[in-house]
């Protein structure tokens, strides 16, 4: 018969020494890799009873050596037993339905490995053993024939103990007398001490099945004998309940749908506002002086001045949280870019962001939000604008807005620029109240939204 082999697939040199000191026990030869990719090599030339992967390795690992070995058909009947830290039926259900037959904890002991490989039946059931082949050597001595004196007998007896003797000689010396060992190696006591644990493992299992087995037969034979229990008498239904809770579900519904709506038209309103601001700035951009024309003079704050004077600022605010330059004020600026480039307008647009300081209440750890309007302004957790603070210049404006900017700055020709600035924040459009007792948090978030605003000046190139 000849010899099994197994492969041993680990990157830990003393992890593969340990598995295949245990194979080698019963008499398996064990080939090693230490990569999933060396076993795959190796499976192109050899083909051994059973391979054991590791599952972490560096390169491909375990599970993707798997799928390797069961999509090749030259490979895929070999049995594959993982093992690994890894626990728990997820894993062990990835692992067999890649292809693995199972998996092994990564402290592999000796029941484990004996337990395969009877299940592979590489090896034979030790529990079962053949019987001793040794038979005893008996010597018989001659029957006494009619006739003979007892000093021939004796002479006889005498020659045939002798050669009885150097028989005996001859058997001790090519078979020499057998020593048992006593008392048993660790290792060996070891392995025997797990077998018996494992095999009263399993009697323990088994009786405990057969009780439980036995236990629901007997309460399944008692339920069936038993009357059936009386059905609970049906409650009686209220209609006037089910009217009430059916109106005040369609009411919320009614309350959500509107509330909705409210929300819908008022972000409508608050985005065409910004483009009427918008649209009103880009119509006060001066028409370009015709060639001869003199150029009236007018104030440097006149929205009609000529081309050398500065716009009105355009004033726009921003809610609390929000990115400065995004959302509607995207649709205000891309109409004012649309104005400026038809009316052949060439110079800076110059977009301030300047930060209202808002009544907060929460915690840097847990974020900060607007206190409520109730609470007195003296109990905030902080006054600022967080949101705000954490935007550098340049996140201050969303990709979308960036973009806007890029592609009228190229197709002007660099004739059109926008450059966004932090503004001061002592730079105020309403005046903070002053603090006492009285104030509320809802009182000084209203002044901090109306300084929480961008604003929008046109530079003419001089």
């Amino acid at each position: 018969m000849s010899a099994k082999r197994a492969l041993v697939v680990d990157d830990s040199k003393s992890a593969r020494a340990f598995l295949a000191r245990m194979l080698e026990r019963y008499d398996i030869e064990v080939d090693t890799a230490e990569s999933a990719e060396q076993a795959i090599d190796f499976l192109t030339r050899e083909r051994p009873d059973v391979i054991f992967m590791d599952h972490l390795m560096p390169g491909m690992d375990g599970f993707q050596a798997v799928q390797t070995i069961k999509n090749n058909p030259q490979t895929a009947t070999i049995p594959i037993m993982m093992y690994t830290s890894q626990e728990g039926e997820l894993y062990l259900g990835q692992a067999r339905a890649l292809g693995a037959i199972g998996v092994l904890p990564k402290q592999i002991k000796p029941t484990d490995v004996s337990k395969v490989l009877y299940d592979l039946k590489l090896v034979a059931d030790r529990r079962t053993g053949e019987g001793s082949a040794f038979t005893p050597f008996t010597v018989v001595a001659p029957a006494d024939e009619a006739g003979d004196s007892p000093q021939h007998a004796t002479d006889q007896l005498t020659e045939e103990s002798g050669k009885t003797s150097e028989l005996a000689a001859l058997v001790a010396a090519e078979h020499p007398p057998y020593t048992p060992l006593s008392p048993f190696g660790p290792e060996i006591r070891a392995l025997i001490e797990n077998t018996i644990r494992a095999e009263l493992a399993d009697m323990r299992r088994s009786i405990a099945a057969s009780s439980d087995a036995e236990a629901e037969r007997l309460v399944a034979a008692v339920r069936a004998s038993l009357p059936p229990p009386p059905e609970p008498p049906r409650p009686r239904t209220n209609p006037l309940g089910w009217i009430a809770a059916s109106l005040a579900l369609a009411t919320a519904l009614l309350l959500g749908w509107l509330w909705r709506q409210e929300s819908t038209v008022r972000g409508e309103l608050e985005t065409r506002l910004a483009l009427v601001q918008a649209e009103r700035a880009a119509e006060a951009v001066p028409a370009p002086v015709p060639e001869g024309a003199v150029a009236s003079e007018a104030s440097p704050e006149d929205p009609a001045a000529g081309v050398g004077a500065s716009l009105t600022p355009i004033t726009e605010f921003v809610p609390f949280g929000e990115v400065p330059l995004a959302g509607a004020r995207i649709d205000g600026m891309r109409t004012l870019l649309a104005r400026l480039a038809a009316s052949d307008f060439n110079g800076v647009i110059e977009v301030t962001t300047y930060a209202g300081r808002f009544c907060l209440a929460g915690s840097s750890t847990d974020g900060y939000k607007l206190a409520a309007e109730s609470t007195a302004q003296a109990k905030c957790d902080l006054i600022g604008n967080p949101p705000y603070d954490a935007l550098s210049p340049a996140a201050r404006q969303s990709m979308a807005f960036a973009n806007l900017a890029a592609e009228y700055r190229k197709s002007s020709a660099g004739a059109v620029d926008v450059r966004v600035i932090s503004g001061d924040l002592r730079s105020l459009e309403a005046t903070y109240p002053v603090v006492d007792e009285q104030m509320t948090a809802g009182q000084w978030n209203k002044v901090a939204t109306a300084n929480n605003r961008i604003e929008i000046r046109l530079r003419p190139a001089s």
